[in-house]
């Protein structure tokens, strides 16, 4: 995917809102206890898309009806979250009820296909590719420039030659960056 993350529009003016929407994920039930909490219960508005398949590539007895059970209830679950009646009715102790309460209402999609296919897993780059495209349009910002990533090429192309250094460099960068050369090259 290409990057919204910018500062400037194509103008080049200063833009004063939130280019830059951060995508990752897990496999399966992996982001249960890592992420999903942040989704749940966080103070961000964080929108999700759930990705699941009608049929497994891996059949192990029910594990894929499990798994798709829970996409499809965690979708749920951030649509309509749990109130402090629902919570209390399960007698939950009231000093505890607070921190069962949420509060529903985050945006999620859930995208459904037969299988995952080379042809669906590529369909699939191209939906988010289009995304990031669009909302590059919108926001008039150059989806596609990479100066960022420019930057830190042409820095490394000084740091490989100080890595690979047959005698001790002359080192004119940060000090953490010194130290971080110093320390990779007493230890290769």
């Amino acid at each position: 995917m290409e990057s919204n993350g910018k500062h400037v529009t194509l103008a080049g003016k200063e833009v004063n809102y939130d280019t830059g929407p951060i995508y990752w994920g897990e496999p399966g039930t992996n982001g249960q206890h890592s992420f999903y909490q942040l989704i749940h219960q966080g103070t961000r508005l964080i929108p999700c898309d759930f990705i699941g398949f009608y049929k497994t590539l891996n059949p192990l007895g029910e594990h894929h009806t499990l798994l798709m059970s829970n996409v499809f209830a965690q979708a749920e679950a951030l649509a309509f979250g749990k109130t402090p009646e629902q919570v209390k009715a399960e007698g939950t102790p009231d000093w505890l009820v607070p921190h069962r309460v949420f509060q529903g209402n985050r945006p999620s999609n859930i995208v459904l296909a037969d299988q995952l296919t080379p042809e669906v897993l590529g369909k699939l780059v191209a939906l988010y590719e289009h995304s990031v495209f669009t909302q590059g349009t919108i926001w008039s910002i150059d989806s596609f420039d990479q100066w960022g990533v420019e930057l830190g090429k042409v820095l490394a192309k000084k740091i490989i030659g100080e890595l690979e250094s047959k005698t001790d460099p002359a080192l004119a960068h940060d000090s953490s960056t010194n130290s971080l050369i110093r320390r990779y090259r007493q230890n290769m």
